[in-house]
């Protein structure tokens, strides 16, 4: 017994809304305008931790002179100084002077790697969007939705994942330097100092490269999720092209309109014509020549098939002359525009029909 294969219809209309396509141009430059940009939020705080360490590094000897010298004045100029508002304010001053030079190193590294960082990520961007106020998110249920999303798990794995190198290196540095940690109590104070200092610089310097390179890989995430999160479906970019460019049946429809008023435009002016010059059957030229207003006669009507049969029939109408020269009604129609006058090429051919022409009318008058 022979059985019939199963068949079946794919209807691809149910695949017309899955986003599949890469986002065009418009959506990229609209959703920059609000913001939605590929960015990583640790690349900043990752870049400006490891080169504010790296300063401390350049600049310690700098520093450790100004602490000691600040300690030293405090301690040797002041400590027996009457407390009254005519020395404790130029204290003060001199104080914060001090401390703000000390730390002007720092305060100018972390604004230009801060700048730095966003604008390799996003470059020039300013946008009031993040400003608005946007009720959606006072609703519970879509704040629920938000903390156990799968962007929340993400998060909440890279926090821990942070935490666990960074808990790793301060480990393994602080275990490979526990002899000389055990040896700190048998050192003068300024070599304790100096070597806390430098442990912690080293520390904060591996730290520093390593969130570093982990914001690099969060920075690809961030652009693979931006990525996934712009992609359009195929009705989606049709959408977009009809907004922009405008329903292509009412752009049609608009073209045909003008077509036909340009049309009856022009025929409005065969009646006008000294003559038209036809192929005789697929070719119709109008020509215009008024001696004393124009310089060289001009087309004022012109067209194939019906439209030269239409042209004929208004001249016949009107008592416009025809006149069948096949090789210059061609000429005409392929080189001159309505409205244009004739080429100086042609103007020989179109002399000698409109100099028959008048002839013609003068015959009959």
């Amino acid at each position: 017994m022979a059985t019939t294969p199963f068949r079946y219809k794919l209807n691809l209309q149910l695949f017309a809304g899955e986003k599949t396509e890469k986002a065009t141009p418009k959506k990229r430059a609209d959703a920059r305008k609000k913001g939605q940009v590929a960015k990583s939020n640790d690349l900043p705080g990752a870049l400006i931790l490891l080169f504010c360490f790296m300063t401390l590094l350049m600049f310690g000897g700098f520093l450790k002179d100004k602490i000691f010298l600040l300690m030293q004045g405090t301690l040797k100029d002041y400590l027996t100084t009457e407390i009254s508002m005519s020395n404790v304010m130029p204290l003060m001053t001199d104080l914060m002077a001090q401390i703000l030079i000390m730390l002007a190193p720092i305060f100018a590294v972390t604004v230009l790697i801060g700048i730095l960082a966003n604008y390799m990520q996003v470059g020039f961007l300013v946008t009031g969007e993040a400003f608005k106020v946007k009720f959606s998110k006072l609703n519970p249920i879509e704040g629920a939705k938000r903390m156990f999303s799968l962007k929340a798990l993400v998060e909440f794995g890279k926090t821990l994942l942070k935490l666990i190198l960074i808990g790793y290196l301060v480990y393994s540095s602080l275990w490979g330097e526990k002899e000389s940690l055990i040896n700190l109590a048998r050192m003068p104070l300024t070599d304790v100092l100096a070597y806390v200092a430098r442990l912690t610089v080293m520390m904060g310097i591996k730290i520093g490269v390593a969130l570093v390179i982990l914001s690099l890989f969060d920075y690809m995430y961030q652009k693979y999720e931006h990525e996934k999160n712009l992609r359009m479906s195929k009705q989606d970019i049709k959408d977009e092209y009809k907004k922009s460019e405008g329903d292509p049946q009412i752009k049609g429809k608009i073209k045909e309109k003008q077509r036909r008023m340009a049309l009856a435009r022009m025929m409005q002016d065969v009646p006008k014509a000294d003559v038209v010059i036809t192929n005789p059957t697929h070719f119709a030229v109008a020509i215009q020549y008024d001696n004393g207003k124009m310089d060289a006669p001009r087309v004022v009507a012109k067209g194939t098939d019906f439209v030269a049969l239409k042209i004929k029939e208004i001249a016949k109408e009107n008592g416009v002359i025809t006149m069948e020269n096949r090789p210059l009604a061609r000429a005409l129609y392929d080189q001159v525009e309505i409205g244009q006058t004739i080429p100086a090429e042609l103007f020989q051919a179109v002399a000698e029909v409109l100099a028959y022409v008048y002839r013609l009318k003068g015959k009959a008058k």
